[in-house]
């Protein structure tokens, strides 16, 4: 733990080179389709330790000068109002709070553009909205045929029916709330008004995942598979590189299928394709800044059995049976040669739950593989016992030393019980830590391992039950990595508060 497996500021530096070389490449413009997460990038810094979460959008940065944004919504998606699941917004508001984000960085936003405009009721009350806060924004058409009718989509009457998005930058970086909000076909659309207007302008994707120039069963490429399970990604050998150029490279189902779609669009558009196969589209270069590959494959095989874990915990909690995506996880396990109980911090928790009656227990694995465990007690919460003795671990505090009183404790649990309606009086988490926080202002010790919360980052959690929201949201903003057995601390309830 703790060992970085990928250089981030070579990262930064080749990719932005790469991406500039590709806007030359078409003239001097490009439209720059960017699949996953700019910001926050989670799913990357776990399976490429040394990978910053920030770091797309700290190498958008550099092209801060080229680069603008355009940031596709799709109409559907918000007449349904859905809602990104790592965020808890729709996605009309995530549009508001991209704006706002790429602005606070200095990135140029162009504007929105609403793919899949129907007239939709909730589509125009948000575009309303936008023209109330001065966000130019503009509206796609959905096409008759798309995307197999070729003839018809590249016309006046497909693309040529759609608003021209007006840009002024080299760069159009075209991100998206989420999946299927209609990236590539505005792209594709900007290309044929562009082609229409006598401006000379390109196509590219970025996505991360899969790493084109790593093998197809290598655990990175694996973990991506497993980030998509219940999507039903799949990755595979692009056969249209393989033939043109006799060289093995690692694209996904999705864009191999739509490939001779999109290659036959340039055609008509350009005259020609640019690209012989979907890897050339792809401007990634993250697989040329793996600097230890058995650190990254460790890491990815973490990151399966994780998706895995949550996989169980969704099943459980939702009673919604996910057979296929269970089954596709197990088969990328199996790949992967990890299996469930391996790892020592799940077989400590274990241990600590079995030594006390089956009580609900806790382990933490530290950056040098000390593992740490607590359990249910009286004051604390198995998670956060387990906490607190790692903090202590990790300052140098012998295990026996109270850093917060249970003094200072008991009336936190009287406030709990008595006066907020509380039945649970075992302190949660984010509670002990609030209490170790105050308890530091007076105690040295407290205060030095209040220091050491830094070094968690990164750590593994395992829990023998599944824990509440609010200890499931710390751990994650502690930067701890958390699997839970898919059991109820209670089984014989029927209802179980989140």
């Amino acid at each position: 733990m703790g060992q970085i497996g990928f250089d981030n500021d070579k990262y930064l530096a080749m990719q932005s080179a790469h991406i500039r070389e590709r806007i030359s490449k078409f003239g001097g413009k490009l439209y720059l389709e960017f699949g996953g997460k700019l910001f926050d990038d989670f799913h990357a810094s776990r399976v490429l330790p040394g990978f910053q979460p920030d770091s797309k959008i700290r190498m958008l940065q550099q092209l801060r000068d080229d680069a603008e944004i355009v940031i596709a919504v799709n109409a559907n998606d918000i007449e349904k109002n859905k809602v990104r699941g790592d965020l808890g917004i729709t996605y009309d508001d995530d549009c508001l709070r991209l704006i706002d984000a790429f602005r606070s960085l200095g990135l140029y936003v162009g504007g929105v553009c609403i793919t899949q405009y129907a007239g939709q009721n909730a589509a125009d009350a948000f575009i309303k909205r936008l023209n109330t806060l001065g966000v130019r924004n503009y509206r796609h058409y959905p096409i008759a045929g798309y995307p197999s009718d070729v003839a018809h989509i590249v016309s006046d009457e497909g693309f040529g029916h759609n608003e021209y998005i007006e840009t002024t930058h080299s760069l159009i970086v075209v991100t998206a709330p989420g999946p299927g909000s209609g990236k590539m076909a505005t792209c594709l659309s900007q290309l044929y008004h562009e082609h229409k207007h006598g401006v000379s302008a390109g196509y590219a994707k970025f996505e991360t995942f899969p790493i084109w120039n790593l093998p197809l069963k290598h655990p990175v490429n694996l973990a991506y598979e497993a980030a998509t399970a219940d999507l039903n990604d799949v990755n595979m050998i692009d056969p249209f590189h393989l033939e043109a150029y006799g060289v093995t490279t690692v694209n996904y189902n999705r864009d191999i299928e739509i490939f001779p779609v999109v290659n036959a669009m340039f055609e008509l558009i350009a005259g020609k394709s640019p690209y012989k196969s979907p890897t050339d589209m792809g401007v990634n270069m993250a697989g040329n800044c793996i600097v230890d590959d058995e650190v990254c494959r460790e890491a990815s095989r973490k990151e399966i059995l994780r998706r895995y874990f949550k996989c169980l915990q969704e099943q459980k909690v939702t009673g919604t049976v996910k057979e296929a995506e269970r089954y596709k996880l197990e088969l990328l396990l199996n790949q992967a040669d990890m299996v469930v109980g391996k790892r020592e911090v799940e077989k400590q928790a274990h241990a600590r739950s079995e030594s006390t009656g089956g009580a609900p227990a806790a382990a933490i694995e530290l950056p040098d593989g000390t593992v740490v465990t607590g359990k249910t007690g009286p004051l604390l919460g198995a998670a956060a016992s387990a906490l607190m003795n790692a903090l202590k671990v990790l300052a140098g505090i012998p295990q026996e030393t109270d850093l917060v009183s249970a003094a200072a404790i008991e009336p936190i649990q009287t406030l709990k019980t008595n006066y907020l309606g509380g039945k649970n009086p075992r302190l949660h988490t984010d509670e002990i830590l609030i209490a170790l926080s105050s308890s530091a202002a007076s105690n040295e010790l407290a205060a030095a391992a209040m220091h050491q919360l830094p070094n968690l980052k990164g750590c593994d959690v395992h829990s023998t039950v599944l824990l509440s929201s609010v200890d499931t949201s710390t751990l994650n903003r502690l930067g701890m990595y958390l699997t839970c057995d898919p059991v109820y601390e209670e089984e014989d309830r029927k209802y179980h508060k989140q």
